[in-house]
Parts: C-alpha cells; structure tokens; sequence
C-alpha cells in the first residue's frame, strides 16, 4: 500500500483559518462572520486584513445565519463560523428556511465537531450534524482529513455556487495530505488500493484508516482505503467500483452511525450492490468529557476499532 507520512500534527480548525486568510487576499467578495469564538475558529489574520469584511455577531448564531443569508443578496460569498453545534443544532430551523430553502449562496463554516472537542463534553460534541445538514436540499456537505485538506477544502467552496456546511475540528492530528492538493467536492480521493476489503473513512478517522491499513497489511490483508470528504454529493461510482472488486466495506467517522457517512454509503450499496458492511461511529449515544484519545478509545474510533472491523466484516464475505 502507499505510505503516508505525518508532516507535522496541525489542528483542522487552522486549516479554515489558512483558508480564510488566502480568500480574504484573493475574493473581495469573501465576507466572514463569527459568533464571538474568533481565536477558536483561527481567523484573526482575515480580520487584521480586512477588517471590513468582518462581522462579529455575538453570541446570537440564529441571527448570524439570517445576516448572512442577507449578505449573498448583494453578491457577498458569507463564511458564517462557529462551534459545530451553534452552527447546525441551535440554528436549524434559520439554515433551513433563510440558506436551504432559499438556495443562498452561505458556507456554513463549523469547528470543535465531533468527540474531540474532548473536556467541552456532551452538550457540546454533536455528533448529528453531518445527518441534520445532508438532509437539507440542496446542502453540500464536506468534512476535511487534516489541515492541508481543510485549507483546500476552505478556498474550494467560495468558487462553488451555493450553500455548504464544512465540517472540522479541535484537535491537533496529523497531517498528511498533500500540501498542493487540488481539492474537488464530491470526488471521493484513493489513499490506496487494496483486494480484500474496502475502507471508506471521512474527517478524523481517514488517517486512522491508514494505520489500520497497515496492521492488517502485515496480517496479509489488502486493505483499499478511500477519504470520503465530501458526503453529500456522495461519489458513488468510486464507491461501487471499490466494494466490487472487494466484496465488503467498513465506514468511520467521527459521528453517530444514525444519519453519517455509512448511512449514505449502505443506501447506495442497498439500491446497487448489496455487500456487508460494518460501521465505525458512535453508536445513537451522547459523548462526555474526557480527553479525545480518552473518548475515541472508549467509544471505539480509532484505528484499533477500524481493524476489528475490518475482521469481522471479512467474515460476512
């Protein structure tokens, strides 16, 4: 299999700050709104540069989205940031009926996702929003590896007309990907190509997925690993000719198994080619507080988990 070296951990969230920092340079009409969380969400050097293209709207994220929504009127290209529970939970019903429904052009732009926001704890590890966002019509929904992808992902959407919620987190974790990526929604990237079983991974859990690729690479198992960072539009056709040619599929994320990733990937499988499955992913629970390596041990995403899995799976061939 290919091998990925980690070039150095970096936190997701400073990957959008990176982003931000670069549009802000080359979109004038990139415009960002925070609700009061600007050191969290890394966008202080978009501010000290454009400080006129920033909006602080407090602690009031429903009225954020609606101020947003208003911006795409005169042509603005919004990037509305904050921690990924005030971005989708709280806000749900603005998202829907100000952004979706009214198909505005808003990047919905959210970080501290997932378990590893960590010490936070359960009321603020949402683990629903990918299945909250890719049930809206006409929502794009990406959830980037590492910082590179992140930065990538960041400067990709502001070129894609319409609205998109990007998904990333707290956490240092490696970064792998590579630094001149060409960063395409919905096209799904190969990590490496494998006969045995296919791994379909997304945010997190992608270089998980490699570590995982490797034990069993030593195991005698050739293991195919697929980064899913978009998950709505989903890439189906990388897909169906990955779980074709090996015959059965593990999803992982960083997210409940009701709603994810591997939800969106056994609807395509069921209606297409019908091959066993298992899931990666929090099982219809709430987090707690605790350390992320701490709560992806206890709630089973990481890589260990991704290789029981992958046996078990092996078994259902």
């Amino acid at each position: 299999m290919t091998k990925y070296t980690d070039q150095g951990k970096q936190d997701t969230r400073s990957g959008y700050g990176a982003g931000m920092t670069e549009l802000g340079r080359t979109n004038p009409n990139v415009v960002a709104l925070c609700a009061d969380l600007v050191g969290s969400l890394k966008i202080e050097t978009f501010i000290e540069e454009s400080p006129e293209r920033f909006f602080q709207t407090g602690i009031a994220e429903a009225n954020m989205m609606g101020i947003a929504a208003g911006l795409t009127i005169g042509g603005k290209i919004p990037f509305a940031s904050t921690f990924a529970n005030f971005a989708t939970g709280r806000v749900y019903d603005q998202i829907r009926q100000s952004i979706a429904y009214s198909d505005k052009n808003v990047k919905i732009c959210a970080s501290h996702a997932g378990l590893t926001l960590g010490e936070d704890g359960a009321t603020h590890q949402i683990l629903e929003d990918i299945g909250l966002m890719k049930m809206l019509p006409g929502m794009t929904v990406i959830n980037p590896c590492d910082f590179n992808q992140t930065k990538a992902a960041t400067i990709a959407i502001a070129e894609h007309h319409g609205p998109v919620y990007l998904r990333f987190g707290r956490p240092k974790v490696a970064n792998f990907t590579p630094v001149d990526q060409k960063f395409e929604i919905g096209k799904a990237v190969m990590l490496s190509e494998g006969t045995d079983v296919t791994i379909i991974a997304t945010g997190h859990l992608v270089w998980e997925a490699l570590i995982a690729a490797e034990s069993l690479e030593n195991q005698g198992i050739s293991a195919e690993v697929i980064n899913i960072h978009t998950i709505k539009p989903l890439d189906e056709e990388a897909i169906l000719a990955s779980v074709k040619k090996t015959g059965c599929v593990v999803t992982a994320e960083e997210h409940n198994y009701l709603g994810g990733l591997g939800e969106s990937v056994s609807g395509v499988l069921s209606s297409h080619y019908p091959a066993p499955q298992e899931f990666v992913a929090t099982k219809d629970t709430f987090g707690e507080s605790g350390t992320p390596e701490q709560l992806m041990e206890k709630y089973g995403l990481n890589n260990k988990a991704i290789e029981a899995a992958v046996l078990k799976v092996l078994k259902r061939k």
